[in-house]
């Protein structure tokens, strides 16, 4: 090969290493209490990291899910169709519980376990995470209906992935989606006109139509539809008992910006058969728990994303040099690694923090369901907020090959914005915030019992609790500075956490660019004396 094609100067490869192998996730782990996951959760990082997982993701967002509306004789099939690649990812993703096993498991920490393994496999390949999580979400809401979670609830929670259209009592393992949006209502659920009409048998015939069905190939699901007692939840399954198909139709796929590997579907109810999940014209109430479990896995989600960009970036800096020293070791590149390493250390931390709760709330304990209900609120909104800039930072730091698709890093950016429009934009998120803490006067108290306790630790953080303090006492045009508010919030209960658990080094730093307001507008604009080197090497892999 002529000498002008000898490749030097290049980065490894970052491939064959522990994705897991993460000090902020690992310490939130063994801090919430399901420190003994620990040796399974390496066991998946390893895969994660994995040349053969990262072929399964390549593979499985260049071959996207393709509709079939009809068989070749013109019947009406309605099946998805997935390139092998998708069905290993849901093999293990199933096989390591991310879906519904919590539920099923009599043991502190199963919600905390579940949560660093999405947030560990999700670095893998972020598309398929959408089945395992509403499938974890949807059980909650169907225990509305206890008939039918006694039915179902042992198969969402099996460890097999039994891919398929067949009658849910003849399968080995099952998964839930959610259906949701209409074409006119959006956000606003209760403008749906789906309608819902009571059967002799107890069921109810279902006609009308959905705008966004993420993962239509799920086995059942959980829809709304006005009842005549009003907006109600039903439970409807692709399959019937008698074997036929129930007559949903997936009319076409999306054509998103990310998420590629996952489909997402406009579907028609024509008359379809449902059963009631939770009181007629109590549906938003029902299916808000499935909601506000799927909103903890959009931040864990944003934040695996975070950890994947300062990963790969920190990996190319200490590898790639320029004007004759590595990138790692020029003092403006560090201190933008330096800072992408704080957003994602908080991300990180605070949802850990949040799995915590949840596992906490599940067993009973009702002042962390209060804190988990504020706190997942404001957490939602910034974390998911923060990634797409997050991302393209990340993926800056490695210049033109950063750009390519070959990098991982565009699929990276295109998948940021995801988690902060799922499930809530940022202005339904931030609303949702402020309906908290008027109609749960509690969850207030526990959000700022929350933070109180890091008080006296900084001096920064303590005038940030004390200014919001006063931001929360003044009702004045509070719908119009609710993000400005719940930004606050965010910043304050990730501070607080940081300021107990993290290392002294990311704890100043952090306090004194959210708190301290020595920062800049962008990424990078870290203040003199922040000793970014620590903050580096904490964040970088062993490779």
């Amino acid at each position: 090969m002529p000498a002008t094609h000898e490749v030097t100067n290049q980065v490894p490869a970052l491939v064959d290493y522990d994705v897991a192998a993460d000090p902020a996730m690992l310490e939130g782990l063994r801090r919430e209490g399901a420190q003994w996951a620990e040796s399974e959760l390496h066991e998946l990082g390893g895969l994660a990291g994995s040349a053969q997982t990262q072929l399964w993701r390549r593979q499985a967002n260049e071959h996207p899910p393709v509709l079939r509306t009809h068989d070749r004789y013109g019947h009406r099939i309605d099946e998805v169709e997935f390139h092998p690649a998708w069905h290993e990812l849901m093999t293990v993703g199933t096989a390591h519980g991310l879906h519904a096993t919590p539920w099923r498991q009599d043991r502190a920490g199963a919600h905390v376990a579940r949560a660093a393994k999405m947030y560990v496999w999700g670095q893998a390949e972020p598309g398929h995470l959408c089945p395992l999580s509403m499938t974890y979400a949807a059980v909650p809401a169907l225990r509305y209906a206890p008939a039918l979670a006694e039915r179902f609830e042992p198969l969402l929670a099996s460890p097999h992935y039994d891919f398929g259209l067949r009658d849910p009592s003849t399968k080995r393992g099952l998964l839930a989606g959610m259906s949701m949006t209409e074409k006119q209502g959006g956000s606003d659920v209760r403008a749906n006109t789906t309608r819902a009409v009571p059967s002799p048998d107890g069921t109810y015939r279902i006609t009308g139509h959905k705008w966004f069905t993420s993962a239509p190939m799920c086995d059942i699901f959980l829809t709304l539809a006005q009842a005549p007692g009003g907006l109600s939840c039903f439970m409807l399954p692709r399959v019937l008992p008698d074997g036929t198909r129930n007559r949903m139709h997936l009319q076409r796929l999306k054509d998103k910006l990310g998420n590629k590997s996952n489909a997402s579907a406009e579907i028609e109810y024509d008359d379809a058969v449902g059963w009631l999940v939770g009181e007629e014209g109590r549906g938003v109430r029902t299916i808000v728990e499935m909601v506000n479990m799927t909103r903890l896995d959009c931040a864990i989600g944003s934040a695996a994303g975070m950890r994947a960009g300062v990963v790969q970036a920190t990996h190319h800096a200490v590898h790639r040099q320029a004007f004759g020293a590595h990138l790692v070791d020029q003092p403006l590149m560090a201190n933008v690694l330096a800072d992408l390493a704080l957003e994602a250390e908080a991300a990180t931390t605070v949802v850990m923090r949040l799995a915590g709760a949840t596992d906490r709330a599940a067993a009973g304990d009702e002042e962390e369901a209060a804190f988990r209900r504020l706190g997942l609120a404001v957490t939602k909104y910034w974390v998911c907020k923060r990634a797409p800039a997050h991302a393209a930072e990340a993926l800056e730091c490695l210049g033109g090959n950063g750009y390519v698709e070959e990098s991982g890093m565009p699929l990276l950016y295109r998948e940021a914005p995801l988690m902060s429009i799922w499930e809530g934009s940022g202005n339904v998120a931030a609303l949702d915030a402020l309906r908290a803490m008027a109609k749960q006067p509690e969850a207030a108290e526990a959000f700022v019992s929350e933070v109180r306790r890091a008080a006296g630790a900084d001096r920064r953080l303590d005038e940030a609790i004390a200014r919001l303090g006063k931001e929360l006492s003044n009702l004045d045009d509070i719908e119009y500075r609710a993000r400005r508010l719940v930004e606050t919030m965010a910043l304050v209960l990730q501070g607080s956490l940081l300021v107990r658990y993290a290392p002294p080094a990311v704890a100043d730093a952090f306090c004194a660019t959210r708190f301290g307001r020595d920062w800049g507008n962008a990424f990078g604009t870290l203040p003199p004396g922040i000793d970014t080197g620590a903050i580096i090497e904490r964040a970088r892999t062993a490779r």
